[in-house]
């Protein structure tokens, strides 16, 4: 083995240009498939850490099912209301912790005392939205905890809000209007980042039953159910789909969203998208195997002397095969590890052209591009090294 392997890289070594083009192939594929598939997983591992900084044990329930309804509202279709009974009552359930009705949209929002001003998105919430997105308060306190029907002039405000209307002096006990409606600023979030494009610093947090007044709606959004983290999404369904049934006349015209199950359905989807990015980068690795196929084609029609002279000393068919097979790997295996290199220095440059940009590396994809780099070279040194160990040696010998 140790002849074969100084024979293999000497022959390597002996044609450094040539060798290095045919590896080049095969470093470009493995370079590709690293570096598509950091950008696949890293976008994967992006996405889901977005949504798993609410945590995982929550269920949303939306208007309308989803299944057969259709786009809603003004788009087409029909929506089936959430009230804020519904969320009354799921909140009495003992699998329940807390239940928090949404209401949402957007309007300006105006510091008149600073004359500043900007058009935000505004969410009618409960106090329960600490616990419900795990999501808490930087400064201040929410509004304390009466009946969610009863409007009140209470705002809680996102930090990049705060600091826009407020600079830095302090936003808690100002006031800010929304559609000629006065609120008294009682807290200031934690900064919490974004949510797919969605700032949740800039945002404003008031009574659900006052934003419902300002948007002149009757229903709610969303209902965002935190449960006992114990239990499962579908043991808490189990009793959440029964109980809004019953008061929606046997119907089930609301579709539950579990948090952990749309983790995993969002995961799923980004890893066979990631794979399928692999492999179309993957592709490009067979051209690098036509290009190890082609020199070692060409490599033994000029080494013809040196196959006879190994035959005429006792060395086996099996043993010339072999030579050529193990220069044919060594090419593929170096050009793969060249690659490994490149992909990750591409990664390590994207990184600080585009810091924001999500790159993770995908250590099993690299061991399979590696894994395939290698029999890549096996299968393109087979037909030969076959060639190389059918030569009659006298003929062979007959070359120099």
């Amino acid at each position: 083995m140790r002849d074969l392997l100084q024979l293999a890289l000497g022959a390597v070594l002996g044609h450094r240009l040539r060798s290095l083009l045919s590896m080049l192939g095969i470093a470009v594929g493995v370079a590709s498939v690293i570096l598509l598939t950091s950008i696949g997983e890293g976008t994967r591992v992006y996405i889901v850490s977005q949504f798993q900084q609410f945590g995982t044990n929550i269920l949303a329930i939306t208007p309308g099912k989803q299944k057969t309804v259709g786009l809603p509202g003004v788009l087409g279709g029909t929506t089936h209301k959430l009230s804020l009974d519904d969320a009354v009552a799921v909140s009495r359930l003992p699998e329940v912790l807390a239940s928090m009705p949404i209401s949402f949209g957007q309007a300006r929002v105006e510091a008149r005392s600073r004359g500043r001003g900007r058009s935000v998105l505004i969410y009618g919430v409960t106090p329960d939205l600490p616990r419900v997105w795990n999501y808490q308060i930087q400064q201040g306190a929410f509004w304390p905890s009466r009946d969610p029907f009863r409007a009140a002039p209470y705002a809680v405000l996102g930090p990049k809000l705060a600091r826009e209307l407020f600079d830095s002096s302090g936003a808690l006990g100002e006031f800010v209007h929304i559609d000629g409606r006065r609120f008294r600023v009682l807290g200031v979030m934690e900064p919490k980042g974004a949510l797919l494009g969605i700032d949740l610093g800039d945002t404003i947090y008031i009574p659900v039953a006052s934003a419902m007044q300002i948007f002149n709606v009757d229903e709610v959004t969303e209902i965002d159910v935190n449960y006992v983290p114990h239990l499962s999404s579908k043991q808490v369904e189990e009793v959440v789909r029964p109980l809004l049934m019953s008061r929606h006349g046997d119907n089930e015209d609301f579709t539950l969203i579990a948090q952990d199950a749309m983790l995993d359905v969002m995961g799923n989807v980004m890893g066979v998208v990631t794979a399928a990015v692999g492999a179309i980068a993957g592709v490009s690795l067979l051209v690098g195997a036509v290009g190890i196929l082609t020199m070692m084609w060409i490599a033994v029609g000029e080494r013809k002397a040196e196959i006879g002279l190994l035959r005429a000393i006792g060395a086996s068919r099996r043993q010339v095969a072999g030579v050529f097979l193990a220069e044919s790997a060594a090419l593929a295996l170096a050009g793969g590890l060249l690659g490994v290199v490149a992909g990750l220095g591409l990664q390590a440059i994207l990184r600080l052209l585009v810091p924001g940009l999500p790159l993770q590396v995908p250590y099993f994809y690299v061991f399979i591009a590696l894994a395939t780099s290698l029999a890549t070279g096996l299968l393109s040194g087979v037909v030969p090294a076959h060639r190389a160990g059918s030569l009659d040696p006298i003929e062979a010998l007959r070359a120099e």
